[in-house]
């Protein structure tokens, strides 16, 4: 069971994270789609230090001994969630940018045959 003052610093601390992400939505240092999952994490998160026997439950299903490895368990997964997204959006971003520059570089160089055949008709 958790400790009482600790519950409430934990909620306290859940309070601040949903704050800090609903402010970075709003100045748009985050987009919707990616705020999604940081709010996921957060509820479940919430949802296990308001109801610590809901983390009993899901430990004692899958089958772990001891609540804390579980718990430890389920926040590894959820990095392992956040990284496989993010290289995800790391990936995509890469090919857009590798299509961008190959662009701009045979935009460069029509400007540059079109200058060097205004250059040579004068």
């Amino acid at each position: 069971m958790i400790p009482p003052l600790l519950r409430n610093i934990l909620i306290i601390g859940i309070i601040i994270y949903f704050v800090i992400i609903l402010v970075f939505l709003k100045n748009k240092r985050l987009e919707l789609k990616y705020t999604l999952l940081w709010m996921l994490c957060g509820v479940i998160f919430a949802g296990m230090v308001i109801w610590p026997q809901l983390l009993t439950i899901i430990v004692h299903m899958v089958g772990i001994q001891d609540n804390m490895n579980g718990l430890f368990i389920i926040g590894f997964a959820f990095v392992i969630v956040i990284i496989m997204s993010l290289t995800s959006i790391v990936s995509r971003q890469s090919r857009k940018i590798t299509i961008l520059v190959q662009e701009i570089a045979i935009l460069e160089k029509r400007i540059f045959d079109l200058e060097n055949t205004n250059n040579e008709r004068k």
